[in-house]
């Protein structure tokens, strides 16, 4: 008898089916989990507004804008743009990073630093 005992599958009890694809499922939904937790534009728990660029310079160009729970999508059009205007003066990058702005009329005063 101990032979027979030996020789019997295991396979043959449908418990443990049930309990392998219970098994699968749970490491599917914690993959899931952890991919909806790294990324920033479908976490609900996430409260910062981001900004995600794709294809930057391309005209495949797309812009996404999370704000709070409202995501906006952009996509470029491939023209260049343009508008009413005049230029209000010029920018300049300094060695260590920084940028400075010097109005067109001059004034010294008005000048801003900030950094990129």
């Amino acid at each position: 008898m101990s032979l027979k005992l030996l020789h019997e599958p295991e396979t043959e009890d449908p418990i443990l089916s049930v309990v392998n694809l219970i098994d699968i499922f749970l490491v599917i939904i914690a993959a899931l989990l952890i991919t909806v937790a790294q990324n920033p534009m479908i976490n609900p728990f996430n409260k910062q507004d981001i900004t995600v660029i794709t294809d930057p310079g391309k005209p495949t160009m797309e812009v996404m804008i999370k704000k709070g729970e409202k995501i906006e999508k952009y996509k470029a059009s491939g023209e260049v743009g343009s508008g009413d205007g005049e230029k209000a003066g010029v920018a300049y990058r300094m060695k260590d990073g920084s940028m400075v702005y010097v109005p067109e009329s001059g004034e010294a005063g008005a000048t801003a630093a900030a950094q990129d």
